[in-house]
Order: structure tokens, then C-alpha cells, then sequence
């Protein structure tokens, strides 16, 4: 009797918290934050819910380390060399986040839960000492690190989840609108304003029509730096 030769088995990477983390982000991205079970966690890596519960310990701890593993990636992005500036290293975490935020629809949404709801976690710290740090290399007096880097932090995260908002709201309902004809109503908009009540909105109504809304985010990062360069030159 011919013996039946045996199925190799398939060896499957050992289950971690990185792995875990990693699948729910992949999870996030298409199914977004209502996506987010165990149960379809478990599915995606091919293992029970036990198994997970074991690594975290429930939704709210998967969606902190989730956004933490994206903002991680986000900041200590772009150049880190000796010859960069501080102004440079804050553009390039700035520009890390902006594009975290396009790439992960969910991620404004939950940088706005965790820095509101537990600004002691690892989230906040982290964007804030990746910022703090350039702030204190740009020679800013230590009476005022706090204030500058505060100011960058929100700016950079109330542009960026503006941004993404933007996106979502041209999402599958919006998706067949042409972005410079949508910019283009607008300014038609602003122009047909009351010229009494509002004279600057028409004047700056044509500036609308096709900018670039990430040139025009750098520019903003450059005039947060101007003002904390100017503010804080030395002698003044």
C-alpha cells in the first residue's frame, strides 16, 4: 500500500503586536473606522480573536497604536540630515503629515480624537517633539517653546485634516466634480458678493481659481516660521 505523502505545512509569521497593528491599518484604509472588528481583524490575519486580545486589549488601544504607527512613519519622514535647517526639518514633517492624512482617509479623525481626548498618550508627545525640537534649534527663548511649537502643530494638523475633509467630501458622491471647475464656482461666488459687506473676500476671489492646495500649505508653514524667526531674533 503506497503511503500518502505529506501536505507541507504553511509556516505563517509569528503574531505580534506589529502585525496586528499593520493589518489595522490596512483594515482602516478600506473598510474605515466601522470596519474595525476583532472579528475581521482576526480574518485578515488568519487567526482567532483570542490570539489578539492577547497583543491588545481592546478597539480604542488598536485605533491609538494604529494612528501612532502612522504618525511615526509621518514625522521621521523627508530629510534628516546635519546640513538641513530647522526651518527645513519642520517643512519636512509638516509635509509627512499632510500626506499621512491623504493617504489614510481615517487618520485626521483620530489625530483630532487622540490629542483631544488623550493628549498624554504617545501621539501628541510625538508630533510635538518632533516639532519642539526644530523650534529650540531655531534658537527660540525656552519661555516660549511651548507657544511656537504649539502654533506650528496647529496649523500643520488644522490645514491637513482640512484637507483630507476636502477629499472625503469629493469622495464617491463627488468624484465625478472637476476640482478647478468646483474652484472656479466658488470664485464666481466670492466675485458676486455684496461689495459693501464684503470687499475683501472679492478681492481675493480670483486668487482661488486653481492654487495648489499644498504649494499654498507650505507657504503658510513658511509665514508660521517667518513670524517665530522675526519674533524670537536674537537681541530682540
Amino acid at each position: 500500500m503506497a503511503s500518502r505523502s505529506r501536505r507541507p505545512e504553511r509556516r505563517q509569521e509569528p503574531l505580534s503586536r506589529e502585525r496586528i497593528v499593520g493589518a489595522a491599518v490596512e483594515l482602516l484604509d478600506t473598510v474605515g473606522e466601522r470596519g474595525l472588528t476583532f472579528r475581521a481583524l482576526a480574518d485578515r490575519l488568519a487567526t482567532g480573536p483570542g490570539a489578539i486580545y492577547w497583543h491588545i486589549t481592546g478597539k480604542a488601544e488598536l485605533l491609538g497604536a494604529a494612528t501612532d504607527a502612522v504618525v511615526t512613519a509621518a514625522v521621521t519622514a523627508g530629510p534628516t540630515g546635519a546640513a538641513d535647517s530647522p526651518q527645513d526639518a519642520v517643512r519636512a514633517v509638516a509635509l509627512g503629515l499632510w500626506d499621512a492624512t491623504e493617504a489614510h482617509p481615517w487618520l485626521a479623525t483620530q489625530l483630532a480624537t487622540q490629542l483631544s481626548r488623550t493628549p498624554w498618550g504617545t501621539v501628541a508627545p510625538r508630533i510635538f517633539e518632533s516639532l519642539g525640537r526644530q523650534v529650540q534649534a531655531m534658537g527660540v527663548p525656552e519661555a516660549h517653546w511651548f507657544t511656537a511649537s504649539s502654533a506650528l502643530m496647529h496649523y500643520i494638523l488644522g490645514a491637513a485634516g482640512q484637507n483630507a475633509a476636502n477629499s472625503a467630501s469629493a469622495g464617491p458622491v463627488g468624484a465625478d466634480v472637476d476640482r478647478d471647475e468646483f474652484l472656479d464656482t466658488v470664485s464666481t461666488a466670492w466675485e458676486g458678493l455684496d461689495p459693501d459687506a464684503y470687499p475683501f473676500t472679492r478681492a481675493v476671489a480670483d486668487q482661488v481659481r486653481g492654487h495648489d492646495d499644498r504649494e499654498q500649505f507650505l507657504a503658510g508653514i513658511t509665514l508660521v516660521l517667518t513670524g517665530i524667526t522675526a519674533l524670537h531674533r536674537p537681541g530682540r
